[in-house]
């Protein structure tokens, strides 16, 4: 991958063998039953390209998987009726 100062480019071979890579890994992906989308997978491999610890990373992926999601509040003007 060839990086600028202003962006990053890579080259169509090397674009076409990370699209195949990250395929491969979301195919995997699903068979494993993970819930993981093409997007969030995509970044969890740029941060372990990264340097980032990919088992620190699954840790924090389950926690966010265990947690519910985040309540909305009802607004007070349509929870009553004039």
């Amino acid at each position: 991958m060839l990086v600028t100062s202003s962006c990053c480019i890579m080259d169509p071979e090397a674009a076409q063998t990370a699209r195949e890579s990250l395929d491969l890994a979301f195919h995997m992906s699903n068979i494993l039953d993970t819930g993981l989308d093409r997007h969030t997978l995509s970044v969890l491999i740029a941060l372990c390209d990264l340097g980032l610890n990919p088992e620190a990373l699954a840790a924090v992926v389950k926690e966010l998987q265990r947690e519910p999601p985040p309540s909305t509040p009802l607004s007070s003007s349509s929870s009553q009726v004039p």
